[in-house]
């Protein structure tokens, strides 16, 4: 799965270009993605959507640090990609890495994200040479769509359209010990950082959520 093409989705979406309903200020680049591709391919976002990019390293300090560079940025009127995590990450990425990529993989015409829908020229699959490798080929597997739990709004939280107390089944039926959906099944998750960190607790059903 490709980052860059997941966020050029979201800031083509009808949310973010035409509604409004959903305000993006800036990105926190993905550490693990960044070493091996980059902080090249972020500038077409920092360029085309003046949208401020920082690549953070995973260690909390980085991420205070990356979101106070965001903030600086924001309040300058600045939007460039910064790179936080220096001590891994370079301009061009790890070359090597990308040309193994490139020999093993190809790109898919698309490839369907959760709560984002198909999104185009997303994900990698293993070329023809290595098909022998491939278990979507050895074993005939077929795309099936992801079902989401009836009433669960992850894809929504996921894109930002909802915050993830707005979501009914949140704290009821939802909780990180029986998640519903994805934002409460990592631990990086929307809803299980909410669950986590804000200190949110089971809340009784009320009228209107039954």
């Amino acid at each position: 799965m490709l980052t860059p093409a997941a966020i050029q989705n979201i800031l083509e979406s009808p949310d973010v270009r035409r509604l409004g309903s959903v305000r993006l200020d800036g990105f926190i680049g993905p550490a693990h993605v960044s070493t091996i591709i980059g902080s090249e391919p972020y500038a077409f976002f920092a360029q085309e959507f003046a949208k401020p990019v920082v690549i953070s390293g995973f260690e909390p300090l980085d991420v205070l640090q990356s979101v106070l560079m965001l903030v600086r940025q924001v309040n300058d009127g600045r939007h460039e990609v910064e790179n936080q995590y220096g001590r891994a990450v370079s301009a061009a990425g790890n070359e090597l890495a990308q040309r193994d990529v490139a020999e093993v993989f190809e790109l898919r015409k698309s490839f369907e994200w959760r709560g984002l829908g198909q999104v185009p020229y997303s994900a990698l699959r293993l070329k023809s040479a290595y098909g022998e490798f491939d278990a979507e080929r050895r074993f005939t597997l077929s795309d099936q769509p992801a079902r989401e739990v009836p009433g669960c709004q992850c894809g929504a939280v996921l894109r930002g359209v909802k915050e993830p107390l707005e979501c009914r089944l949140f704290g009821t039926v939802c909780t990180p010990e029986s998640p519903m959906g994805s934002c409460m099944v990592s631990p990086e998750g929307a809803c299980s950082a909410y669950w986590t960190y804000k200190r949110f607790r089971a809340r009784p059903l009320q009228g209107h959520d039954a």
